[in-house]
């Protein structure tokens, strides 16, 4: 996925920009729907106008939601967190940090920059209308975009997570309580009974009446309850990975493969063992990194005639990891980097590998420890 899915359309300030394939479907229904209620508000207009409207007020409503997105993250890249990528989608938009908040005050500010981005569109729409009259294509545009805005903003700011107001929440009680672990559940919680509540009121909607805005607010809390629920289940994941180093979980097995060796022998080897990767080496000494992942970037046409060597991840560009490197700052590193392994290294020599795998059977095995050691 290189980083987001979907289709990238490009960078802003550094930031790969995604469509996810959902952004299409949700894309169409607005300018449809945008199109016909023109149609309704202003009759005097012509189809080509009424269509033109829909779609440039369609285009700018994702603008204002991609500008959103962006507000989280420059004031992310002002703390230097890493921004991994912002994904259109059908619900709006995500920005994808490459590692949880340092502070309080982080989370906070990064959580409040979206809603006040949409305030200040709204505000910035509504002085339009004040210019030109709602009968015109941009009083028209500027009205529906400063509602849409105010709205947006206004939603985000429910205390429920992964909603800004969820995040700002989980800011509130870790300044309050210093316990990221208990602030994360707590507005983990909130945002399951927001979800929760979204769900039963979009169901009663559905049946009184107005079953599309129903079950559109249904399908918003149905969403809303899975984010939260991971994120409950990234607390775990921290809390199951606390105090355990590199060394602890890394693998003592290096398996190494030749520099020479074809990609067509390398993946029968792979096949054979079921390890995705190997360290390149040439003459005992380490010249590079393999990987399935690289296997992958090569066409499969030109397996028998590429060598390990020329896809592989040289040794300059490798991330490495210190023995003493905390698990959970080695995993955050690993998805901001977008590496499945990472090699341990002690006095320049490669001493171990530690792999997502390798993590994951950690949090596997606490967390059925945990549930043994409470019977």
């Amino acid at each position: 996925m290189d980083g987001g899915p979907g289709i990238k359309i490009g960078r802003i300030l550094g930031i790969p920009i995604y469509l996810h394939a959902s952004w299409f479907i949700i894309f169409a229904l607005i300018t449809f729907s945008l199109a016909k209620q023109f149609a309704y508000q202003h009759s005097h207009w012509t189809d080509a106008q009424h269509w033109a409207a829909g779609l440039i007020t369609s285009l700018l409503f994702f603008g204002s939601v991609l500008f959103h997105e962006l507000a989280h993250s420059v004031v992310a890249l002002r703390y230097r967190i890493p921004v991994v990528s912002i994904t259109l989608f059908i619900f709006g938009g995500v920005a994808r940090i490459g590692r949880e908040p340092g502070s309080a005050k982080q989370e906070f500010n990064i959580a409040i920059a979206g809603p006040f981005s949409s305030y200040l569109l709204a505000g910035g729409f509504r002085l339009l209308m004040g210019v030109f009259p709602s009968s015109d294509m941009l009083g028209a545009l500027a009205e529906w975009l400063s509602i849409t805005n105010l709205a947006l903003a206004t939603f985000n700011l429910i205390p429920g997570f992964p909603l800004d107001g969820g995040r700002i929440l989980r800011a509130l009680v870790w300044g309050v309580t210093g316990d990221f672990a208990r602030a994360s559940r707590i507005a983990a919680r909130s945002g399951q009974l927001v979800a929760y509540g979204l769900i039963v009121f979009g169901i009663w909607r559905s049946l009184t009446g107005s079953f599309r805005d129903g079950l559109w607010l249904a399908f918003i809390g149905w969403f809303l309850l899975t984010a939260a629920q991971e994120s409950y289940a990234q607390v775990a994941v921290r809390a199951a990975l606390s105090g355990i180093r590199a060394a602890d979980i890394m693998s003592r097995d290096l398996p190494t493969v030749g520099r020479a060796t074809s990609l067509e022998d390398y993946s029968y080897e792979v096949l054979r063992t079921g390890r995705r990767c190997h360290l390149v080496v040439d003459n005992g000494a380490l010249i590079g990194l393999m990987s399935v992942a690289a296997l992958n970037r090569v066409p499969r046409e030109e397996w028998a005639t590429t060598s390990v060597q020329a896809a592989m991840i040289p040794r300059e560009q490798i991330r490495w990891a210190a023995p003493e490197e905390p698990v959970l700052a080695l995993l955050e590193r690993m998805q901001s980097d977008d590496v499945n392994q990472v090699p341990v290294v002690a006095n320049g020599t490669v001493v171990g590998m530690v792999t997502r795998e390798s993590i994951l059977r950690v949090v596997r095995a606490r967390a059925e420890v945990g549930d043994l050691a409470s019977h």
